[in-house]
């Protein structure tokens, strides 16, 4: 998935979200908000994936069972 599509995928779910608030919608400012809070997703996503690659991911390092 190429950085565009994450974007319209991420600012399809923050548009669910946000028009499950109650009330008048104006389909301007929720598609605006849409993608402000997509690009802080991909912002946060960016951090995230720099973090990981230089201290390795913890969740799938190898157990050792002590007997």
């Amino acid at each position: 998935m190429n950085e565009q599509d994450l974007r319209d995928c991420f600012a399809m779910f923050a548009m669910n979200g946000l028009l499950q608030i109650e009330g008048e919608h104006d389909n301007q400012a929720v598609s605006e908000m849409s993608y402000a809070m997509a690009d802080a997703m991909l912002i946060a996503r960016s951090q995230v994936i720099e973090i990981v690659e230089e201290d390795g991911i913890v969740a799938i390092k190898k157990r050792v069972r002590k007997k």
